[in-house]
């Protein structure tokens, strides 16, 4: 399912069903089916985790070798490069910020081998490269931002 449709189809159901839609999208499992009408309480990892495997299943997949790695990485990426986050609130984010004792952590969710470059290295400083897309935070367009 693509997940636009069931974000779309989620909302439109809490709407319809009047139930408040600020606090977690992923809510607390009550039961065998259910979930919390409280905004409040999240989904635990082992809950989701639970959750994302027997999603996989019902299409087939074998859910052994998936965990929730990649989301934990792909949301420190979102937060670092799109939302612009400092390393320090990533860090509180992910769970990292107590002693600061393993900076290598934040930095396998951030840069990976399989990561393209989005800049070529000689074109760092260069004033003439082209504009980047329209930051999300400012609109600039500028190689700076």
């Amino acid at each position: 399912m693509c997940p636009v449709r069931a974000w779309a189809a989620w909302w439109h159901h809490c709407r319809y069903l009047g139930l408040d839609m600020n606090g977690y999208v992923f809510r607390k499992k009550m039961g065998r089916d259910g979930v919390s009408a409280n905004p409040h309480d999240g989904m635990t990892a082992d809950s989701f985790l639970e959750c994302f495997r027997n999603n996989l299943l019902d299409i087939g997949i074998d859910p052994r070798p998936y965990g929730t790695h990649s989301f934990r990485r792909g949301g420190c990426q979102y937060l670092a490069m799109v939302l612009r986050w400092p390393l320090r609130q990533i860090c509180t984010w992910g769970g990292w910020a107590e002693n600061f004792d393993n900076p290598g952590t934040i930095f396998k969710y951030l840069l990976s081998w399989t990561d393209a470059p989005q800049l070529q290295r000689e074109d760092y400083f260069n004033p003439e490269r082209a504009g980047s897309d329209p930051c999300t935070a400012c609109g600039r367009t500028c190689t700076c931002a």
